[in-house]
């Protein structure tokens, strides 16, 4: 996520805030306008249709080790690792109507009488199935945002789930301070049209999900909307179609991503296609937009950041512009606001830094924020400081002068509070500490540190202990070097 900071110098204007294809693809379910005109998505629970084989060795990619999150308890559930997500989903802007049909594969990791998963309780389940046989309606408990199947699992033996559901979708409070945004999860326009962020939590205002960022999975997300709109999400487009007044559109993630780098939105945007040497770059700008010649910098800021962390990990790249002051580094498709720095050059560079740090390699819980942000931090104030007046060690001592405040305010970037998710702390702090590491190794064992990182992590999950643990080793740097800088209550010398 980009931070937003305000303040009178200009060196403040700065920090706004993988990979085989899946088996099976989107769902093919029916799309149709009703007899009130709604865009719907016909039930599929229990209509015999064919159910992904769980077994299948293409989804071992996506094996995770959910936990408690130590910072967010209250989302997510360690009983079960989700490894695919195919989402079949209608939305009429009219009705402000969801309807969705959610297959999901999952592996048990405990034996347990329960499956639980995060879901709004503004949208209601109408059928669902375990394997094919349909669960009875006092096996499914729906209540705050928690959705129980009174079903019983095998540890390490894999399921199918299917779910029909529908509803308005609600945004949800998010656990921050910062001005930029103060709710998560579908946020829908007064025209109707949708988009999502949802960092740490609220890919539950749409869909049934472990909503931790511990748990990753792959994607197909298939949206059917009014003819004439659009619908965008995380990879490449499978198929685009328009029938009896309703289009839709399948997108394909070929690489395992947590909920929160999930994105999804509806409205009339401008599709444009460019590239960066063989990464095919996609842009969606809304028609009633100006940002589209500024997102269109986005092939160049891919190259400049190529050039730092070696080759792009994913398939492709796009920029979503949607109605938001923040911007999110969501997988394989930014999700950018539409203001002026939101769609910066600058912002571009951070949010595609986050596809190694963040998406690659994700935190295992959110006490972890530090690894993705301070990094994507640090190469956003070299990219600056190339294209201004101001030299990089200006930089760095302007964000080190502010870090006493920030840890009195917010806490350590390893122990940022609950209720300030997203602050400066976890963003300045490490980059100046990633600034000092450099000093101290040189800067071809640290470039080469930076490249390796995410490539021994690629497709997974690491926190804070294993990442200081790595870079001391190789570094020959102390962990009490990192420890003061992470978890430290004073602010350690500029050294």
């Amino acid at each position: 996520m980009r931070r937003l900071l305000v303040a009178g110098s200009a060196l403040a204007l700065l920090p706004l805030a993988a990979c085989s294809p899946t088996p099976g693809g989107a769902d093919d379910g029916v799309r149709l306008l009703g007899e009130t005109g709604t865009v719907r998505v016909a039930g599929a629970v229990g209509d015999g249709g064919d159910l992904p084989d769980a077994d299948d060795p293409a989804y071992d990619a996506a094996l995770s080790t959910p936990r408690t999150d130590p910072v967010y308890p209250v989302v997510g559930d360690p009983g079960l690792d989700a490894l695919h997500y195919d989402l079949d989903l209608g939305w009429d802007p009219d009705a402000r109507l969801l309807t969705g049909h959610e297959t999901l594969v999952l592996r048990a990791t405990g034996d347990a009488d329960r499956l639980v998963l995060d879901l709004s309780d503004a949208l209601t389940v109408t059928a669902a199935a375990l394997d094919g046989t349909q669960l009875p309606e006092d096996a499914v408990q729906h209540a705050d945002d928690d959705l129980v199947l009174a079903v019983d699992v095998v540890a390490d033996q894999r399921y199918v789930l299917e779910l029909d559901y529908e509803g308005t979708p609600l945004p949800v409070a998010a656990p921050t301070t910062r001005s930029d945004f103060s709710t998560n999860g579908w946020t829908t326009g007064e025209d109707g049209s949708t988009w999502t962020m949802q960092e740490p939590y609220g890919a539950l205002t749409w869909y049934a999900v472990d909503d931790q960022p511990a748990d990753k999975a792959f994607y197909d997300i298939s949206v059917a909307v009014p003819d004439g709109w659009t619908s965008v999400a995380n990879g490449t487009v499978a198929d685009d179609v328009v029938d009896a007044g309703v289009r839709t559109t399948d997108w394909h993630l070929d690489a395992p991503a947590a909920s929160y780098l999930v994105t999804v939105a509806t409205g009339d945007h401008v599709r444009t296609d460019l590239s960066a040497g063989d990464v095919p770059v996609t842009t969606w700008v809304p028609t009633s937009s100006s940002r589209g010649v500024a997102v269109a910098a986005a092939p160049g800021a891919l190259r400049w950041v190529e050039g730092r962390l070696g080759r792009y990990p994913f398939e492709s790249l796009g920029v979503l512009v949607v109605g938001s002051e923040s911007g999110m580094e969501t997988q394989t498709m930014l999700t950018l606001g539409d203001t002026e720095y939101a769609t910066s050059p600058a912002v571009l560079v951070h949010e595609i830094v986050h596809q190694w740090y963040g998406d690659l390699v994700t935190p295992t819980d959110w006490r972890d924020l530090w690894m993705n942000e301070g990094m994507a931090m640090y190469l956003q104030a070299i990219f600056q400081a190339e294209n201004s007046d101001y030299t990089l060690e200006q930089l760095m001592a302007y964000w080190y002068d502010q870090d006493a405040a920030l840890r009195r305010s917010y806490g350590p970037p390893a122990e940022a509070r609950p209720e300030s998710f997203g602050e400066s702390n976890v963003y300045l702090s490490p980059a100046v500490m990633w600034h000092l590491l450099r000093g101290r190794i040189g800067d071809e064992t640290f470039w080469r540190l930076v490249r390796a990182w995410p490539r021994t992590h690629a497709d997974g999950n690491a926190g804070t202990d294993a990442m200081v643990r790595w870079w001391s080793r190789r570094s020959g740097v102390p962990t009490s070097f990192f420890d003061a800088w992470l978890r430290g209550e004073r602010t350690p010398p500029y050294a």
